[in-house]
């Protein structure tokens, strides 16, 4: 979780994606520690902080998949890549 200004920015995924690349077609998608890397938490404890973000960025089938339930992200709005769901949160 990053904080500037108003803005809180979240980059949340599954633990196990850490230091993954993900291919297919021309996308590489790669889930750089630097980024994606913070505390393990629970995905209930990550729901809550996705409450309180101005923008989200996920990755992974347990956290997208519990956002969805938790109606924070529109199934439609979901990419996959290799198989694995990324989406992403902006409120304005």
């Amino acid at each position: 979780m990053r904080k500037r200004g108003q803005h809180v920015l979240l980059a949340t995924c599954d633990a196990e994606l850490l230091g993954k690349i993900l291919r297919e077609g021309k996308i590489v998608f790669e889930i750089h520690e630097q980024f994606y890397k913070g505390p393990k938490m629970t995905v209930e404890e990550v729901i809550d902080l996705m409450k309180q973000s101005t923008i989200v960025n996920m990755v992974g089938h347990k956290i997208v998949k519990k956002a969805i339930e938790k109606g924070l992200v529109h199934p439609d709005a979901v990419l996959k890549i290799s198989g694995v769901p990324h989406a992403q949160i902006v409120k304005m």
